[in-house]
């Protein structure tokens, strides 16, 4: 998917989060948004998103060349965020049936594959609330890198991550979001949006 942002702003009462955003995010690239805490970041991927109206200025959207309308941008994003709630009176298998019931699987996969691809052993029938937060960062990720979607959107998706866990997210990027738009909001050049082509620095749109 390509997304066209021009001059494009959004305030809250009479604050400006930011504003004069004019970017082009192409089609099958990867991108960072970058800035501290509380700048705007998630904000401005809320716009991206369709989630929020901008302001000012406008967004346009196209797949291949083709038009898409904002009120159908939903259908080509997978999500990944803090805020995100996932349901965690599920089981694991509850969780991504109840999931891929609304977003296609990228082909050659499974309910099944993905569990056993994830590996938790003796939690694949606990209820979600019992995993760790690293735990549930992976449910939130495999949901989205499985899912048959051209924009990937990945606010600080290493948060609750360790060590291991960054090595694993940044393999399973590379291995399953290829042909795909990706933008990553990050607190300044973590390691997570390392292999983006080029960046935003939200603090320069205020």
């Amino acid at each position: 998917m390509e997304i066209r942002l021009e001059n494009t702003g959004k305030k809250f009462n009479t604050e400006w989060i930011f504003k004069g955003v004019t970017f082009t995010f192409e089609e099958n690239a990867a991108y960072a948004i970058l800035g501290r805490n509380g700048s705007g970041k998630s904000t401005l991927l809320q716009v991206i998103a369709g989630n929020m109206h901008p302001t000012a200025g406008t967004v346009h959207y196209s797949v291949k060349g083709r038009t898409v309308d904002v009120n159908d941008v939903f259908r080509h994003i997978s999500l990944v965020a803090p805020y995100q709630e996932i349901i965690e009176e599920f089981t694991l298998r509850e969780m991504l049936n109840f999931h891929f019931s609304f977003k296609k699987m990228i082909e050659g996969y499974s309910v099944q594959k993905i569990i056993n691809f994830l590996d938790f052993p003796g939690a694949r029938y606990k209820q979600i609330r019992q995993y760790s937060s690293g735990m549930k960062q992976r449910v939130k990720l495999v949901c989205a890198l499985f899912s048959d979607t051209s924009l990937l959107l990945l606010d600080e998706p290493t948060t609750n991550l360790d060590k291991p866990g960054m090595e694993w997210y940044l393999e399973m990027v590379n291995t399953y979001a290829k042909n795909r738009t990706i933008i990553i909001c990050s607190n300044m050049h973590q390691q997570e949006s390392l292999f983006c082509r080029a960046t935003i620095q939200v603090e320069d749109f205020k």
